[in-house]
Order: C-alpha cells, then sequence, then structure tokens
C-alpha cells in the first residue's frame, strides 16, 4: 500500500498522541481515518452538488418564473443606442 509521510508541528503532534491515547487508537489509525472520513465527506459534497445541478437544470424554467427579478438580462435587450 502506498505511504505518505506527513509533517506536523510539536504542537500538533503533541495534541495527535493524546487525541489517540484518549481513544485507545495509534497515531497512524486516528489520521488515517481523519483522511478518509474527510474524502468522504468531499466526495459527499461532490456528489450533493452535482445532484443540484441537474435539478436546477431540469427546473430551471420553473426557478424563472418564480425568481423572474433573478433572472440575467436577455443580450440585446434593453436601451438603444
Amino acid at each position: 500500500m502506498p505511504a505518505l509521510n506527513v509533517e506536523f508541528s510539536d504542537r500538533e503532534l503533541e495534541d495527535l498522541r493524546q487525541i489517540a491515547k484518549e481513544r485507545g487508537t495509534s497515531m497512524k489509525a486516528l489520521v488515517r481515518e481523519a483522511a478518509a472520513a474527510d474524502i468522504a465527506r468531499h466526495r459527499a459534497l461532490q456528489e450533493g452538488a452535482e445532484a443540484f445541478r441537474r435539478f436546477f437544470a431540469t427546473h430551471a424554467d420553473e426557478f424563472a418564473a418564480a425568481f423572474p427579478d433573478d433572472e440575467p438580462p436577455v443580450k440585446g435587450a434593453g436601451r438603444a443606442a
């Protein structure tokens, strides 16, 4: 399995040691779990954003009708030169 060396400040390292001790786990496991949780959160946010984009695209006309003041101006519309 590939590995990654990560540098921490003395304070961060001491905090990690304390947290790992309190949880009864290793520092390696603690850091790996934190990284895995962040990866999962990032993926969920990406999936949620994509679901919203699909929903919005599907219902764009409904949004435009419900919020006409928020629609961008039409090109070529407006005052004549």
